[in-house]
């Protein structure tokens, strides 16, 4: 396994190894043991959860507080996505700023976002599967959210030609100055 940090230097880049031949692949997509060697911390996960999108459909910026604080490992098994992770940290010296990295079927990568960040994505394929695993369980009235294209942050999207699909909670979603944060 071999892990990158990204421009938020929490949020980490996972690349399993992939054994492919004529028959197909394998990959171990995940180990307690090594991932927990490789992120430096003991992450226990609680469930796992699998989203199907359609091509412009853009998911985030979503984030748990307090208690029910979520970290997340994540991947994309079919399709493509730009995956991204925005520090909520207000004691952080990365508050507000973004780090996105392209998850694929076909790369295998996998995004470890620490609680404390916002997550969320935009389908660049005609359908994309969509699989992670949280470090707390869902709770909604623990739910924060992160306007996807709040100026302050620039998120740097790519241009499908279309504009996003969003959820009515993701469009209505505060920009930084007005959203909940972590201290």
């Amino acid at each position: 396994m071999k892990i990158t940090p990204t421009a938020l230097p929490e949020v980490l880049i996972v690349e399993p190894k992939v054994f492919g031949d004529a028959r197909g692949f394998f990959t171990e997509s995940w180990n307690e043991k090594v991932f927990n060697e490789a992120v430096g911390a003991a992450v226990g996960f609680v469930q796992d959860n699998h989203s199907r999108s359609a091509r412009g459909v853009l998911r985030g910026m979503h984030f748990q507080l307090g208690e029910d604080a979520q970290g997340k490992l994540v991947r994309c098994v079919a399709g493509a996505v730009f995956d991204v992770a925005v520090d909520m940290r207000r004691s952080s010296p990365n508050f507000g700023r973004w780090a996105g990295v392209e998850l694929t079927a076909e790369n295998h990568r996998q995004l470890w976002v620490p609680p404390g960040f916002a997550h969320g994505f935009l389908v660049l394929s005609e359908t994309a599967d969509f699989l992670y695993k949280t470090t707390a369980y869902y709770a909604p009235q623990a739910e924060g959210s992160l306007r996807w294209d709040d100026p302050t942050v620039g998120i740097e999207w790519p241009d499908l030609g279309i504009a996003p699909l969003l959820a009515d909670k993701d469009a209505k979603a505060p920009a930084l100055a007005d959203a909940k944060t972590f201290d």
